[in-house]
């Protein structure tokens, strides 16, 4: 299959599309064109050919490191209707991921951050590497993770997301599976028998059966509507124009302590 900019797409005979997150040298940022890739992928490649499943992964060292940092440095520099629309973007990414009618199934291994763990809560299934890290880091640059929130409370349920959503701490695989981020991990040899072990019931469950499962599932679960959307979009929004977004995004990349820290 012909590949994005920013992802590698592979389908195998069986109809199992196989979509790699290919920017190792960003550590799998969400750029710009990732959010536009990813969108496309989900309301253009999938529903024009014949799949039965799909598997995300990450080229090189880190599954997600979360929203690349000279797309957010550009975002404080813009006016509101820009911060608006770019912020726009990334929700309506989600939700177009979040949506899709096949089973997503994640392969995590290196680390998911920030948007790495809101891309992890738009999946049906999360295998991670046991030596995987977490974390919802958005705080320690004066950001909130608000776009990805209605998929990150969703799997967690509000109790626990409260233990990991406001810190920016790091934490394992083991506690990802117990705040129900992730479905398991397994050793790094484990990983391709396991996820095919994921894959397999679906290529003998009826097609149309399985996604009338999924939408029902998820009309049945909390309600991530318009509303609800456009207001994680006024937050990110917000926040980015604050002042704190600016001085812990300058401090991330010209590598010094924020103010506050």
């Amino acid at each position: 299959m012909d590949d994005f900019e920013t992802l590698k797409l592979d389908r195998d005979a069986r109809g199992v599309l196989t979509v790699t997150l290919n920017c190792p040298e960003k550590k799998n940022a969400l750029s710009a064109q990732m959010i536009s890739d990813l969108t496309q992928v989900a309301s253009v490649v999938v529903p024009e050919t014949e799949n039965r499943a799909i598997i995300l992964r990450g080229a090189g060292d880190v599954f997600c490191a979360g929203g690349d940092l000279g797309w957010m440095r550009l975002q404080i520099e813009a006016d509101r209707d820009g911060r608006i629309a770019e912020a726009r973007k990334l929700a309506n990414m989600l939700r177009a991921m979040n949506e899709m009618p096949l089973p997503l199934i994640a392969a995590i291994h290196g680390g998911a951050f920030g948007g790495g763990i809101g891309m992890a809560c738009i999946c049906d299934v999360v295998i991670a590497e046991s030596g995987t890290k977490f974390g919802l880091t958005e705080t320690r640059l004066g950001l909130i993770p608000a776009t990805i929130s209605p998929y990150v409370i969703t799997r967690m349920g509000e109790g626990k997301a409260r233990r990991v959503f406001m810190s920016a701490r790091i934490f394992s695989a083991q506690e990802a599976k117990e705040l129900e981020i992730i479905s398991d991990h397994v050793p790094s040899l484990e990983m391709d028998a396991r996820i095919e072990a994921e894959i397999a019931p679906y290529l003998s469950a009826a097609p149309n059966a399985v996604a009338a499962s999924k939408a029902l599932a998820r009309s049945l679960g909390s309600c991530i509507d318009d509303a609800v959307i456009e207001e994680t979009i006024k937050r990110l929004a917000d926040t980015w124009e604050g002042k704190e977004a600016c001085e812990g995004i300058d401090a991330f990349l010209n590598k010094r302590k924020p103010r506050w820290a």
